[in-house]
């Protein structure tokens, strides 16, 4: 778990692009295999912008599907009701592809939508004219980068070179968005990961001692410090007395987040952002320091909240380090955003940059 894939129960997984830094995360040995060349394409877990941070701290594309487009049947479950499996792949050309094979309603999960899948590589017109883009003025306050502010901004600007009509929007409740999901988010992980207790499945410790001190010592020693930390957060937010003052108080806020994603698209076709406030930065800066390292995530979280679609597309660098611009649509509109990201990939030459490793 985390924004930095330093996590891991292996080793910290390096960004190809400055190996002394973090690849993003949670999905950053994905991206990083993308980037490096290891692989052709990657599937990663998106629940607060797993799919799309990573991507974008990697300088590959990377696409979190709407809420249930992907079933979720077989994954490690974090958080059921964020969670979703996407691609990670060089372009938007080889996303669509990835997508067409995965997207689809599966019997053995009861999240899966049943709407039926479009050919999303058709869909790859290369022409946006006439789109109505939306930038939200959240998206770009204080404290961001200004390397990732210029690049975010041209990226916008070329959109609108190539026909996209560029809209200032306002989400107002974007600023709650990083609280209630870190009230949300580890209430539902506390729960899942109640079931790796050694004796089911996974990871078993081994001693001398009877069931329930197996049981304890399975968790010790079977999840680092991040996974405890998730756990203790939603466990009291769900402990009795706290419920209604917490959990349920997150609940009716995000109903509020979705609420303002759903007026914006009343307005315009989709939306274009920055997918972080800055580039990778160098292992161990941020582990000391939850909070700063959870604020990474501030601007993909509400996508996450809202169930939407959204992309991250390489569009520039700020001090020899990938920037990526975040594309967000409204429910079940991939083909749209995949159309958007392949017609500024015609136009541009970022997703083909390699990093020297």
């Amino acid at each position: 778990m985390g924004s930095s894939t330093e996590n891991s129960a292996f080793f910290p997984t390096r960004n190809p692009w400055d190996t002394g830094r973090v690849p993003g995360g949670s999905s950053g040995g994905s991206a990083a295999a993308v980037s490096a060349g290891a692989a052709p394409f990657a599937l990663g877990t998106d629940t607060g912008g797993s799919i799309r941070q990573p991507a974008s701290f990697c300088g590959v594309t990377g696409l979190k599907p709407t809420y249930g487009r992907v079933s979720r049947y077989g994954l490690v479950a974090y958080a059921s009701s964020l969670d979703q499996v996407g691609p990670i792949a060089r372009d938007a050309a080889d996303c669509a592809l990835i997508l067409q094979s995965i997207a689809g309603h599966d019997s053995r999960d009861a999240t899966s939508l049943p709407d039926a899948v479009p050919d999303y590589s058709a869909a790859l017109t290369g022409d946006i004219s006439g789109l109505r883009l939306g930038v939200p003025s959240e998206y770009f306050a204080e404290g961001m980068d200004a390397g990732v502010r210029a690049a975010v901004t041209a990226a916008i600007d070329q959109l609108a070179a190539l026909g996209a009509e560029i809209r200032e929007v306002s989400l107002p409740t974007t600023q709650y968005a990083l609280a209630c999901y870190y009230i949300i988010a580890p209430s539902e992980c506390s729960a899942n990961l109640a079931r790796y207790d050694g004796v089911k499945y996974g990871y078993s410790h081994q001693g001398d001692g009877d069931m329930w001190e197996a049981m304890e010592r399975t968790r010790q020693h079977g999840f680092g410090p991040e996974v405890k930390r998730r756990i203790m957060l939603g466990a009291f937010a769900l402990s009795s007395g706290y419920y209604d003052a917490y959990y349920h108080k997150a609940q009716q806020v995000r109903t509020l987040i979705r609420q303002d994603f759903a007026h914006v698209f009343e307005e315009v076709d989709a939306l274009a952002a920055p997918v972080s406030p800055v580039v990778a930065f160098p292992i161990g800066e941020r582990t000391d320091d939850p909070v700063r390292m959870y604020l990474v995530d501030v601007y993909t979280l509400p996508v996450n909240m809202a169930g939407l679609p959204a992309m991250s597309v390489p569009c520039g660098f700020s001090n020899g380090l990938p920037v990526g611009l975040q594309l967000i649509g409204p429910h079940l509109s991939e083909d749209r955003l995949l159309n958007i990201a392949h017609t500024y990939q015609q136009a541009t030459e970022w997703h083909r940059e390699r990093p020297g490793i």
